[in-house]
């Protein structure tokens, strides 16, 4: 499991996030994660090493390769993190406005 600070960290290098998003369209091996991207495959290997890490990508063994996943459980620690804050934008609007309601004419 992940918190959002440290995904966020993790998201916040280029490269990783390009890799993050691609994978959001579902598995893929290494070799097919790199294809198009200015980094060698063991670069691409290291940058999902950091995302692993952070709790955003989860691999499995498939045959001889292995298949990197968005983590289910990291995107969730990613919504609770915003949340967090998007509750505390709505209640502060809801207070604001209660404290000024327009006049009706």
């Amino acid at each position: 499991m992940t918190n959002g600070t440290t995904a966020l960290t993790a998201l916040g290098e280029r490269t990783r996030l390009a890799i993050f998003e691609r994978l959001a369209d579902g598995p893929l091996a290494v070799g097919e994660i790199a294809a198009g991207l200015p980094v060698s495959r063991p670069a691409v290997s290291q940058h999902l090493k950091v995302l692993k890490q952070a709790g955003l990508v989860r691999d499995e063994a498939a045959g001889t390769r292995r298949l990197y996943s968005v983590d289910p459980a990291g995107l969730a620690a990613l919504e609770a993190y915003f949340e967090r804050f998007w509750t505390n934008a709505l209640t502060s609007f809801k207070d604001a406005a209660e404290q000024h309601p327009q006049e009706q004419t």
